[in-house]
């Protein structure tokens, strides 16, 4: 690791409103060197990021790149000085290839003689960078042509395209198979050795451990340390993340099974309007008083089948039994009507799944003012029911009357799925539930998803951490394409050999 210091943020403080983002935090990232960011929700790391990037000014503080002071006003300015961020959304256009989002918004010497794109000049400049930092792209393909991988590394490549030097990585592998993520560090590695200066943000202890160098935790805005990650382990993270200990083990009880499936879903079949198979001849069981388990890469189904489950979209084929009971084709207020209980968690929780402006109360009441008969809709009872499910949750919240939006994302799960949870359901299919969550909300999720377990329910989780998959479930089921690829033992099978699955591969037997 190079010794030189290139970037220094001193005493930041940045506020928003009654909320302290950050107070008087100071870091530091040395050239060829790793820098992981810890936190938990609301802990500060993304405006700290989102302010040396460019996106916001900070309060008071200072900013140095190199030893000289910088005022960052906007993002160009944080990548004249050769800082570039790769944010958890991507910001590509789909219907353009790699070369031209990569050269999007370049400023050429001479435009005004020469108005024509030198697209030769463009793609000599990318394969440079794609030979120093050990990167490949197909500089041709449209963008909503490419995997997840392939769309990141895009990015990064965007961002060298315009000479950074200090490389900000949020949340970068969360979507990521095992064999992608191995890429990706790989990617950083190289850069590294290159002399470039990478920060990373990820609730992902394992891969902390794995490739930075040093890592700086932040709770409730301030910085409370920085240890070199050498020295350090999960559990000593952790304890600094949180303010005390907590067991990083997922309880998984042996589920007790019965004979017959709850769900049976067989030969599912759709297309989507350009002909393409989204879900090609799908079938599996799920038992009451288990956690089935899905894994695949973005895009291979997994919407869908959860929608087509819960009645919200319509499929081409198939069949869908409840106790025997067909219910393929029913719409959610048929599939309630026929006493099918069934809760939904959706991945997009504040687009699906409540409603931002709406308070805790009034989404609590969504689930259930059809029920009462006349045009009225009993607000009292809501605050009741939400009184309940903020105190059995364990949700942090100044009221029940407090608009959802302005909650932290872990108690914004915790409404949603506690909201579902109340319905008493037989099952439960939930979507991506600790996406983006620290690891205190991730864990009590897992709780309240045990709970459920032991109570009997059938539950289908959508998830995209392998190693919690493996963990949590009692069996995993992989899809690719649309199809299953095998449902596997997680106490027997390897992430690696799961990794192979979701990229459509069948693991060779040794």
């Amino acid at each position: 690791m190079l010794s030189e210091s290139y970037i220094e943020m001193r005493h930041i403080s940045k506020r928003f409103a009654t909320v302290q983002a950050n107070d008087d935090v100071s870091i530091n990232v040395n050239r060829g060197e790793i820098l992981a960011l810890l936190g938990e929700n609301g802990s500060g790391k993304s405006t700290l990021v989102n302010m040396l990037s460019g996106i916001y000014l900070p309060d008071s503080g200072s900013i140095y790149v190199g030893g000289e002071r910088q005022f960052f006003r906007s993002p160009y300015d944080a990548i004249a000085a050769g800082i570039g961020m790769v944010h958890q959304h991507f910001k590509l256009i789909p219907v353009m290839s790699a070369w031209e989002n990569i050269s999007l918004g370049e400023k050429q010497k001479g435009l005004s003689r020469n108005p024509f794109i030198d697209k030769k000049r463009i793609n000599e400049k990318i394969a440079e960078i794609e030979k120093r930092f050990g990167l490949f792209i197909d500089h041709n393909k449209k963008i909503y042509e490419m995997p997840v991988s392939e769309k990141q590394t895009v990015e990064i490549i965007k961002v060298l395209y315009r000479g950074v030097s200090v490389l900000i990585l949020d949340e970068p592998s969360a979507v990521l198979t095992p064999q992608e993520t191995a890429g990706l560090f790989a990617m950083m590695r190289n850069m590294k050795e290159e002399g470039c200066a990478i920060i990373i943000i990820t609730h992902k202890l394992h891969e902390v451990m794995e490739i930075s160098d040093r890592v700086t935790v932040l709770r409730k805005g301030k910085a409370i340390g920085t240890v070199r990650t050498a020295d350090t382990n999960p559990h000593e993270l952790t304890e600094m993340m949180v303010g005390g200990s907590i067991s990083l083990e997922i309880r998984r009880e042996e589920p007790v099974l019965k004979e017959t499936p709850m769900l049976e879903v067989r030969s599912l079949e759709l297309e989507n309007n350009d002909g393409i198979k989204v879900i090609d001849d799908l079938s599996f069981d799920l038992y009451g008083g288990e956690i089935l388990g899905v894994a695949g890469i973005a895009g291979s189904g997994q919407k869908e089948l959860c929608e087509i489950i819960a009645g919200l979209q319509k499929t081409d084929s198939g069949s869908i039994r409840f106790q025997g009971e067909e219910m393929l084709g029913l719409s959610p207020r048929a599939i309630r009507d026929r006493g099918i209980s069934m809760s939904f968690v959706p991945e997009d929780r504040l687009g699906m799944g409540l409603v931002a402006g709406m308070s805790i109360s009034d989404n609590i009441l969504l689930k259930s003012y059809g029920n009462k008969a006349g045009i009225f809709v009993d607000r009292a009872e809501g605050r009741v029911q939400a009184e309940k499910v903020v105190k059995r949750y364990g949700i942090s919240t100044p009221s029940v009357q407090h608009i959802v939006r302005k909650l932290s994302g872990g108690n914004i799960q915790k409404v949603l799925l506690g909201r579902e949870i109340e319905t008493r359901p037989k099952i439960l299919i939930t979507a991506y539930p600790v996406r983006g969550l620290d690891i205190g909300a991730s864990y009590s999720i897992y709780e309240m998803l045990n709970e459920q377990k032991e109570r009997g329910v059938a539950i289908l989780y959508i998830g995209e951490d392998l190693d919690v998959l493996r963990e949590l479930c009692d069996r995993i089921m992989v899809i690719h394409g649309g199809a299953v690829m095998d449902i596997k033992d997680p106490r027997s099978s390897s992430k690696e050999d799961l990794g192979l699955l979701m990229l459509g591969q069948k693991p060779v037997a040794v």
